[in-house]
């Protein structure tokens, strides 16, 4: 009988007869099996798919989530994971892995309903909290993500961002993903808004994947707290102001005020919405609507998560785009 993934990474370090296997839902791309040992270890076990079918940022997004990891463990403290073994070489005997220890909590998304309106706004609080901090991490001298193909990182941010847009725009076309606007306009949309990035001089460490998906409360009722923050394989050096997107995946980070509180007091003052902020943000909601709507074909999406994406997706990525054009170009939009 053949080994499985998981089996193979565990014998390649050592550790045998774990006591349960639990395989991890939620994600889109890697394998993730929780394993618990019969002396209390709870471990956490991610392993990429053998294929190489995904978007051009994902071809080693173990070497992003091993850095990420790194980097926030000290801004972080319990609420991140600790990276007990790793192999980010895909022709390793086992092939690539990441072995990490087990936060405590389960996911935001699936307490959501069983929260107080108390409980909500004081974990958006220490989450809050936990961002700013992040955010005060510093990364080498560059921008983008660390991986391959990416690599080495970019002198300036303008020239980071351009290159990650330019890939999913070439995503896009080779798969064939359906886009509501032409790729082309969308090129000359951001290109056109691309000036304001010049502002970000220092690369933040930015998670870029900060739904309540990965996000772990731990704590009983009246008690909850941010147990972890998870699945950090999508972070890059940038603006810490593109972590405001995912962390309100299609809501209004202005209106978040318990977040923004928790934010202010990790950072040393309030985070001020200027015109500039706003216009890079509709840049990274762009960014963020494009992977999510190109992902779609390699993922091999079923015909209801096609028909969501599409009728959630694409309309913000209309407004995004229409909103950068207005700020660069006032006047009548191109449709």
């Amino acid at each position: 009988m053949p080994v499985d993934a998981t089996t193979a990474v565990l014998e390649a370090i050592g550790a045998h007869g774990p006591a349960s296997r639990e395989q991890l839902t939620g994600g889109t791309y890697n394998t993730v099996t929780r394993v618990t040992f019969e002396d209390g270890g709870d471990w956490v076990v991610k392993v990429p798919p053998a294929h190489s079918a995904g978007l051009s940022h994902e071809l080693r997004l173990l070497v992003n989530e091993v850095t990420f990891y790194g980097a926030a463990a000290a801004a972080g403290g319990a609420a991140i994971p600790r990276v007990v073994h790793s192999e980010l070489d895909p022709g390793a005997p086992a092939g690539a892995y990441v072995v990490m220890t087990a936060c405590p909590g389960r996911p935001w998304s699936t307490l959501a309903g069983d929260l107080t309106a108390d409980e909500r706004r004081a974990l958006r609080t220490e989450f809050g909290h936990l961002v700013g901090r992040l955010h005060g991490v510093t990364g080498p001298a560059g921008f983008g993500y660390p991986a391959e193909p990416f690599g080495p990182l970019s002198p300036t941010w303008r020239e980071a961002f351009t290159a990650m847009t330019d890939a999913v725009l070439a995503d896009a076309e080779a798969y064939g993903a359906r886009l509501p606007r032409p790729v082309d306009q969308i090129r000359e949309v951001l290109a056109g808004a691309s000036d304001v990035l010049d502002e970000v001089i220092r690369p933040a460490l930015v998670h870029f994947d900060l739904w309540e998906g990965n996000l772990l409360v731990a704590g009983e009722p009246g008690a909850r707290r941010i147990g972890g923050i998870i699945d950090g394989e999508r972070m890059f050096w940038g603006d810490p102001v593109a972590d405001l997107v995912s962390a309100h995946l299609f809501g209004d980070p202005e209106a978040d005020l318990g977040f923004l509180a928790g934010y202010a007091a990790a950072t040393g003052g309030p985070l001020v919405f200027t015109p500039s902020v706003r216009r890079r943000l509709d840049l990274y909601r762009s960014y963020l609507y494009l992977i999510m709507l190109t992902e779609t074909v390699p993922r091999g999406a079923g015909a209801d998560a096609l028909a969501w994406t599409w009728k959630e997706v694409a309309p913000r990525l209309v407004t995004a785009l229409d909103g950068l054009a207005t700020a660069s170009h006032p006047g009548p939009l191109r449709k």
